[in-house]
């Protein structure tokens, strides 16, 4: 049984190891729970080191699926 991490889903996290794309993940920073924790992330597509990103699914414990989210100063993070 796979658990997920719901409380990490749409909240904006920084890439910290190249996410290469489709089942080659890098890894994202995602500040959560009063400190900042780290996530093994996926995209269908490459997103370079240091850009921003929306987690948008949890795949279990510390696995996420994310999105470029240029946008994230724009947007106020969740409650």
């Amino acid at each position: 049984m796979t658990m997920s991490d719901d409380d990490v889903v749409g909240r904006s996290g920084t890439v910290t190891t190249r996410i290469r794309g489709g089942d080659l993940p890098g890894e994202v920073h995602v500040a959560i729970r009063g400190g900042t924790e780290s996530f093994i992330a996926y995209s269908d597509d490459e997103i370079p080191r240091g850009e921003t990103v929306l987690v948008f699914r949890s795949r279990g414990p510390r696995a996420v699926d994310v999105i470029p989210y240029p946008d994230a100063d724009l947007a106020p993070e969740p409650a």
